[in-house]
């Protein structure tokens, strides 16, 4: 009778303890994973008043895509998606505490983030990229990056590079640029 009693008690202890710690460690993640935290140190506030310009914040279908979307793998790749965040996350405290911020380069930062990137960051949103009416050069373009010849690999972001994170004088939406192309604008 003395070891399931036993096993009880550490399973209880488990629970006392695991319990906390997890909706500790996932509250944090939550609090720490919106645009407005990431916003919160002086490195990132370009990154985030640049994407607040741009159409994966501002487009005709509502959808925003924020920090998370674009610099992290999917949060159902649970392992890979810690382990990632808690990188960045060390990463970015270790600049803003060392780095000198008038010798910050926005642009280097930049391409440095999309030589990182991966098809598979993008494609968490744009699933659909083989079929889009009336753009027969894009489904194209885009079936030579899903299905690509050996030594002509592509990513999304060589041709979609000034999408987000660049400056801008007025918000660009999506939906307005298309109408102005036809203008000449």
């Amino acid at each position: 009778m003395k070891k399931p009693l036993l096993n009880l008690l550490l399973i209880a202890v488990g629970i006392v303890i695991a319990f906390p710690l997890f909706s500790i460690t996932y509250y944090t993640m939550v609090r720490t994973s919106t645009p407005g935290f990431c916003a919160s140190c002086h490195e990132i506030q370009f990154a985030f008043n640049t994407w607040k310009t741009s159409t994966h914040t501002n487009n005709a279908q509502g959808f925003v895509a924020d920090c998370m979307d674009c610099h992290l793998p999917a949060p159902h790749e649970t392992v890979d998606f810690f382990y990632t965040k808690t990188l960045h996350g060390m990463k970015d405290i270790f600049a803003h505490f060392t780095q000198d911020m008038s010798r910050y380069d926005h642009a280097l930062q930049r391409q440095k983030a999309y030589a990182s990137f991966k098809n598979e960051q993008c494609q968490k949103c744009h699933r659909n990229i083989l079929y889009i009416p009336n753009k027969r050069g894009a489904m194209l373009a885009h079936r030579s990056v899903l299905y690509p010849v050996e030594g002509y690999e592509k990513k999304c972001v060589d041709c979609h590079k000034n999408l987000v994170h660049i400056k801008r004088p007025v918000y660009q939406y999506k939906q307005y640029t298309q109408t102005y192309r036809g203008l000449g604008l």
